[in-house]
């Protein structure tokens, strides 16, 4: 089923297209058909991941748009889901980069198998997904889930690697969000696994497939061995293309303005006289890596909506020593520990923080924070 009819097209990098996208967001209709691979989902996820919006801005929009908030909730939810992954990662810091809960068990390979890095896992509809997402650097969430279960509850994989595979396709690549999504898939962050079998996938994908490896009911998964097709996991090697370093003009009697990969909000103090800079640190892409095509979307966003925004590639203690440049202001993020300067505190939805072991333990607290 062809979702796109301009694969390289879907993601517009303008600002005043993707405040339009905001404007259209049916999030009734969401709430309905949001599992269905042509559901009425937002595709805001790239804008939300790059920081060009917040996920605090979406749910305003939503707000001032007269929905009830009971009709809306599931949409309001979704977007909660996000700050939530990231108060994770707040709390537990590099944690999340290993079994969160409980060992993934069983796991017979650390990598990931060919035939889903090779759209061959036999699985129409998980094969067609996986060939667009290598065009577009989109995966429905529910996909998302699909492949995650494949990999990890059938071929046996440690959800590390996978999640590497695809976060460094994704055009919205957040590891929170990511890697927590995967170890929830795998059981290393819930207490049980996520499975689908061919009925739920045909029914959601709108395919008829049958006599697949998934084509099974649901309480044959416990003792279902490896698929053959999934049995052959050569060792992945995922490396950023990141732009070539030059030299770049910095005004030293002015603040700075350090923008990265999860904030390019061209909003930020944009009425301020200031240095805007964009910090590609080869540090952070070796532990967190991307595709060109990632890196294409985000350089393109921010050179159409930050103006005069100049790109350094190079750490951050190697910019402060090539460059004075007054104050420097960055946003709050996970990964900015090593950044000196004043810290601006992140748009969040709701005003709960902190580390809560579910997420509707953290949810809970926040529909006290809706008017209804």
């Amino acid at each position: 089923m062809e979702l796109f009819e301009n694969k390289d097209s879907i993601f517009p990098t303008s600002y005043a297209e993707i405040l339009q996208r905001v404007r259209n967001i049916d999030p009734v209709k969401y709430g309905s058909s949001r599992n269905y691979i042509n559901g009425a989902v937002s595709y805001l996820s790239p804008y939300i991941s790059r920081g060009l919006i917040s996920t605090k801005f979406v749910f305003s929009q939503i707000q001032n748009s007269g929905y009830q908030t009971g009709r809306v909730q599931k949409f309001i939810q979704e977007l909660a889901w996000r700050d939530y992954w990231q108060q994770v990662w707040i709390a537990k810091g590099d944690a999340i980069n290993s079994d969160l809960k409980h060992p993934q068990a069983p796991v017979s390979n650390t990598s990931i198998s060919k035939a889903i890095v090779d759209a061959a896992t036999g699985i129409a509809a998980i094969d067609t997904a996986i060939a667009d997402f290598y065009k577009t650097g989109y995966l429905h969430n529910h996909v998302r889930m699909y492949i995650a279960a494949i990999a990890c509850n059938m071929g046996q994989s440690h959800w590390k690697v996978p999640a590497q595979w695809m976060y460094f396709h994704l055009l919205d690549a957040d590891w929170a969000s990511n890697a927590l999504s995967w170890q929830w898939v795998a059981g290393a962050n819930a207490n049980k696994k996520y499975v689908a079998n061919q009925e739920n996938i045909n029914n959601y994908c709108f395919t008829e497939q049958k006599g697949s490896f998934l084509d099974v009911p649901y309480e044959a998964f416990s003792t279902l061995p490896i698929p053959e097709i999934l049995k052959d996991t050569p060792t992945l090697e995922l490396k950023t293309p990141l732009p070539k370093q030059e030299s770049i003009a910095i005004n030293e009697k002015l603040p700075t303005c350090i923008y990265n990969f999860y904030n390019l909000d061209p909003l930020w103090k944009k009425n301020d006289v200031v240095n805007r800079v964009l910090l590609l640190e080869p540090s952070h892409f070796e532990s967190y890596p991307v595709s060109q095509k990632t890196i294409d979307f985000m350089l393109k966003l921010s050179k159409e909506n930050i103006e005069n925004i100049k790109v350094y590639v190079g750490e951050f203690k190697d910019f402060i020593t090539a460059y004075k440049c007054g104050t420097i202001y960055y946003k709050e993020h996970p990964l900015n520990n090593q950044y000196q300067g004043i810290e601006v505190p992140r748009d969040w939805m709701f005003d709960v923080q902190g580390y809560y072991p579910s997420f509707f333990a953290f949810w809970k607290k926040c529909k006290k924070q809706l008017v209804y």
